[in-house]
């Protein structure tokens, strides 16, 4: 069942009212177990989990070279990275996730650098995932290597819609409305349906493949059988490795199988480079330019290199919490529960003995999620769904790390397109299912949001 809400609990009695503050749990502070690094610098987000050993780490190494190089047009001299193209969002893995962190949507003027925009119209296409635009495909690309133009231009405008806590504090969040200006191959259909995704941070996916999936589904509640207002299921996605429908796990939609295919699909999606899981050039019926470009090969990422960059994205260590033992971040470690919020951002997982990756097998992890879809609201909503995703269902995001990324990245933006500006404006924002944990969180007095940030930051 559904905790009391938060102020509810305060009146019949909690640590604030003179019992013992909770406790910090056992291994609590190392979020991704003994592969947790104790880091709290602009890289702590690009270091290889700390159980690895050196020889291993060697494949580490170069695994991270080649997502942070540039990939550039072909043909060239540099033949192990050309290809690039010929329509692309970024020229390298670490342009969307820099030093493996989080991107933003951009400020004023500047393009769409580590944020990207889904595309589908209505209707199912292959396997039951989303249908593409015809001459555009299911993701936007606006960049074009010479004599190929790029697809449409991405727009972003704000409008501000005020609000308050209960004690009267105003607040205020930022409505975004996006538009794809000069399309370059014909007109976009009216049904256009889009979805703006930031880059997320890559620390712990190896963690969470590797929890096992009869875990996650246990958690499952699509009707609410027990009547507490939230109902997570799980997205049923394709997999070219087994050819078949699996659990999704990664991905805002949890639209993503495993590392491997979230990696190989990023090095086509984003890059325009064709690996053995997806051979074929990112060029839509209708760009003729595109079909007649050069490339770097077939596949144009080679496959070892592309198995040394998922071992590289599933091996990133993930930050140990700063200050976690803090009456105030226990404190807002209460709250957080006491609120409800716990009940989609769970805690804790162990993962499975026999995962792939030696390093992940049989770790209790702290990653604050279930891995499944929940109903945000309309507020939320892209209205376009992703195989068994609607357009108001995000997978719960994990929130290890997310203290960090005003350090490692330099902002505070959260939410699938960034555009809560702090972590009590994601809060706000949450609709749905997440709703009574939102008013909750509304009715708190300062002291109990200011501790719940507190909470937030420290993971």
């Amino acid at each position: 069942m559904r905790r009391l809400p938060v102020l509810l609990v305060l009146f019949l009695g909690s640590s604030c009212d003179g019992d013992p503050a909770p406790a910090l749990e056992p291994g609590e502070e190392l979020a991704g177990g003994d592969t947790t690094i104790r880091d709290e610098s602009p890289n702590a987000f690009s270091y290889s989990a700390r159980n690895m050993s050196f020889e291993r780490r060697q494949r580490f190494v170069v695994g991270n070279s080649f997502f942070n190089k540039n990939w550039v047009i072909a043909p060239a001299s540099t033949t192990g990275r050309d290809g690039l193209g010929p329509t692309f969002n970024a020229r390298s893995c670490s342009a969307c996730h820099f030093k493996d962190g989080r991107g933003r949507p951009p400020e004023g003027d500047e393009a769409f650098a580590s944020m990207l925009m889904r595309l589908s119209v209505p209707g199912e296409g292959l396997h039951g995932g989303p249908r593409d635009v015809p001459g555009y495909g299911d993701q936007l690309q606006p960049n074009g290597i010479d004599g190929v133009p790029g697809e449409a231009v991405p727009k972003v405008t704000w409008v501000e819609q005020p609000g308050s806590f209960a004690d009267g504090e105003t607040y205020s969040l930022r409505a975004p409305t996006y538009t794809l200006e000069d399309p370059a191959y014909g007109p976009l259909p009216p049904d256009l349906r889009v979805s703006p995704r930031v880059a997320p941070v890559m620390i712990g996916m190896g963690l969470l493949e590797a929890i096992p999936a009869a875990d996650i589904l246990a958690r499952e509640d699509p009707d609410d059988a027990d009547g507490d207002g939230v109902s997570g299921r799980a997205n049923y996605v394709w997999d070219l490795a087994t050819d078949a429908a699996v659990l999704g796990r990664f991905g805002w939609k949890a639209n993503q199988p495993t590392v491997a295919q979230q990696t190989a699909g990023a090095f086509l999606g984003d890059m325009g480079l064709t690996t053995a899981m997806f051979p074929l050039e990112n060029c839509p019926e209708g760009q003729p330019d595109c079909a007649a470009a050069p490339n770097g090969g077939a596949p144009e990422v080679a496959p070892d290199l592309l198995d040394d960059v998922i071992f590289y994205a599933a091996t990133l260590a993930v930050p140990a919490r700063r200050d976690a033992g803090a009456p105030e971040v226990l404190r807002g470690k209460q709250v957080f529960a006491d609120a409800g919020c716990a009940d989609c951002h769970v805690p804790r997982h162990v993962t499975a003995e026999d995962a792939a990756i030696e390093e992940v097998r049989g770790q209790t992890i702290w990653p604050y999620t279930d891995l499944l879809l929940h109903d945000l609201g309309d507020a939320l909503a892209d209205g376009r769904p992703d195989y068994l995703a609607d357009g108001n269902e995000w997978r719960t995001p994990p929130l290890w790390g997310i203290g960090l990324v005003e350090t490692v990245n330099g902002h505070t933006t959260f939410l699938h397109d960034g555009r809560a500006r702090s972590l009590m404006e994601a809060v706000l924002w949450h609709g749905g299912e997440a709703e009574p944990a939102r008013e909750a969180v509304r009715a708190l007095p300062r002291d109990e949001r200011d501790a719940l940030i507190a909470f937030l930051e420290s993971l």
